[in-house]
């Protein structure tokens, strides 16, 4: 059944670009025979008669069978606008009006194609065939012929394509898409893995615990599948508008018919009331922000999405790489009495250069911000499990666990620091306990104020911080951002569900950055992508901030606030306009021929004061930065 819906989609929006090519030649080689070769009104007129038969009939069957379901919107006052223009003889303006009904049927079937890109998106990230262990053989066979207990080796910076143990092999796996947790996490034997992980530097060989059907990412793509088939359908600006202004304006018209018995007052009437403010001005304003969203590298791929925003009342956030930078950082520098804290860091940091473990490119730059020289290493070691070893100026250091300090009798349990959310490792030096690090994945220096100003400024009143992280590191982070509804460990599954019970109260804004993101951005109201991380992410949301920054979205939520006043200013302002002048019509103190010249006039102002839109205004955000004021809104 979705394969027909999806054929019958693509059907329309064919035909849809073809009704608007067709409209677009006809008034072209309308004006051209009419102001270049002076041709006859016969001649002139010609091509626009083609159009309205080939793109004008199409149409407005299907706008009666809106009437008949009772669907009352701005489209349904054009199709009777088209009716009207050629029995009055208005041509021209009956072929503009075809081709804004089309070209928007046609914008609109194309965005939502673009959903379905989505899981394709997803399943070409899946690699297609593992590499099978078949005795000192390694053989490639298709995803659906690994059973369990098969023997599969991951080559360095492959993606896991089943859930499974280690058997052999010592190295990391970046998580973050699917778990939410930020950092490489390290695997040797016995550690488990899930599908769709990259993996690092090193080969693994693992066994296979799950069918590919049953794994981790397989699961994502049915979460997915059911997000997709389950979309909320949202009403744009110009139909509620429309709902309103077309039963007005048919009103008026049979009214003044009624009233006079003069048929032409109801075809004047419905020419002035032509919905040319809905029908050019809304759309005009929306392409306007797109293109000045575009030029602050903020891609709307849906532009429902701007009319949408303003509304939302419920913002929901992920934690890795959205209000943080997804990447640990040194936090707490725990070192003991006796020693220098300066001088131990030069240590490790020097030590560290020699690993590839995720925590050492955080104590690097800690000792780069600290300016410090390192000195060479020798005797460079790190053996599976046992932490990293070497001599430094002649001391012999070793970076290890809690637990492995403990055991080779370094210090006690009592003798070290307590433990705390996050990463953290401990720092030998000569056989004794010296220092512990601690790490966390630290907030965006703007988390807080863009947090903070979301309830003044934008009119949200529920903030929900919702990850797949640990519950102490969520809880860290709401503490540092000023957010106090948290979520934490929740699958994407669970991110889901939680997004559609929140949807169904109030409209809600999902931001995110990882494919464990995708399927609540689909349900929320609206989606939004920070960061290029990952394809999939971009193509499930509604709006992608290419740069990894929340100022941008701040600036997409002002663009959108401006876009809405801007169009409502154009669409409400021709609307009463035309009010005014469907009662003079309407009393016969205006007839059909200048009915429809003072409707054009309307229309020029509605649209020149929608362009506005695409112009920058003087400041587009009023995130407070870094010990700075706070900037004026726009």
């Amino acid at each position: 059944m979705s394969s027909l819906v999806g054929f019958a989609g693509r059907v329309w929006n064919r035909k849809s670009i073809l009704i608007a090519g067709v409209a677009i030649a006809a008034i072209v080689l309308h004006l051209l025979l009419r102001f270049v070769f002076h041709a006859s009104p016969e001649a002139y007129q010609l091509p626009l008669l083609v159009s309205l038969v080939i793109g004008g009939v199409p149409l407005v069957f299907e706008l009666l069978q809106k009437l008949f379901r009772r669907e009352f919107g701005s489209d349904l006052l054009g199709g009777i606008s088209i009716v009207t223009s050629v029995l009055l003889g208005e041509f021209l303006a009956g072929t503009i009006i075809v081709l804004m009904l089309s070209g928007g049927e046609a914008l609109e079937s194309y965005a939502l194609r673009r959903a379905s890109s989505v899981l394709a998106a997803l399943a070409k990230r899946m690699p297609s065939v593992a590499h099978r262990k078949q005795g000192s053989a390694i053989v490639d066979v298709a995803l659906d012929q690994v059973a369990i207990g098969d023997s599969l080796v991951i080559y360095p910076h492959d993606i896991c394509p089943v859930d499974g143990e280690v058997l052999e092999g010592h190295g990391s796996m970046d998580e973050s898409y699917l778990t939410g947790e930020p950092f490489q996490i390290t695997k040797t034997s016995g550690s488990m893995v899930i599908s769709g992980a990259i993996n690092g530097e090193a080969a693994l060989t693992i066994r296979a615990t799950k069918l590919a059907s049953d794994s981790r990412y397989a699961k994502i793509m049915e979460v997915m599948r059911e997000s997709e088939s389950k979309r909320p359908q949202l009403r744009r600006l110009g139909d509620q508008l429309g709902a309103i202004y077309t039963p007005i304006a048919l009103a008026v018209a049979f009214a003044a018919w009624w009233m006079s018995g003069e048929a032409i007052r109801f075809l004047a009437v419905l020419v002035i009331a032509t919905p040319c403010p809905l029908l050019l001005a809304i759309p005009i304003a929306i392409i306007g922000s797109v293109s000045l969203s575009a030029s602050r590298a903020i891609i709307v791929k849906s532009p429902v999405v701007l009319e949408q925003i303003t509304g939302c009342r419920t913002a929901i956030f992920d934690k890795t790489g959205t209000l943080t930078y997804g990447e640990p950082k040194l936090t707490q520098q725990l070192v003991a009495p006796s020693l220098d804290p300066r001088e131990v860091l030069t240590l490790v940091a020097s030590l560290e250069r020699y690993s590839k473990h995720p925590l050492a490119r955080a104590i690097l730059a800690a000792a780069r911000d600290a300016r410090l020289s390192l000195p060479e290493a020798t005797n460079v070691g790190e053996a599976p499990g046992q932490g990293l070893r070497g001599t430094i100026a002649g001391r012999q250091l070793l970076i290890t666990s809690r637990k492995k300090v403990v055991d080779l009798g370094m210090a006690t349990a009592e003798q070290l620091p307590p433990t705390a959310g996050g990463l953290e490792c401990v720092v030998a030096i000569d056989d004794r306990y010296a220092a512990t690090y601690q790490f966390r994945d630290a907030p965006r220096a703007e988390s807080r104020s863009f947090i903070g100003h979301l309830g003044p400024k934008h009119q949200f009143t529920r903030l929900m911080l919702l990850s797949g992280d640990r519950e102490s590191e969520v809880r860290y982070l709401a503490e540092q951002v000023g957010i106090t509804e948290i979520f934490a460990q929740k699958t994407p599954e669970e991110k889901l569900a939680i997004v559609r019970q929140e949807t169904a109260k109030a409209k809600t804004l999902y931001l995110g950055d990882g494919i464990n993101d995708a399927p609540a951005m689909m349900a929320a109201t609206v989606g939004m992508a920070i960061g290029q991380n990952s394809d999939v992410t971009a193509e499930a949301a509604g709006v992608v901030i290419m740069d990894n920054s929340l100022t941008k979205v701040d600036e997409f939520l002002h663009i959108s606030r401006r876009m809405r006043t801007i169009a409502l200013e154009s669409a409400v302002g021709g609307m009463l306009l035309s009010i005014i002048g469907m009662a003079f019509a309407a009393t016969g103190y205006l007839s059909p021929v200048t009915g429809a010249i003072i409707q054009e006039v309307i229309d020029v102002l509605a649209v020149l004061n929608a362009l506005r839109a695409a112009f920058p205004p003087r400041v587009l955000h009023d995130i407070a930065p870094a010990d700075s004021e706070t900037q004026d809104p726009i």
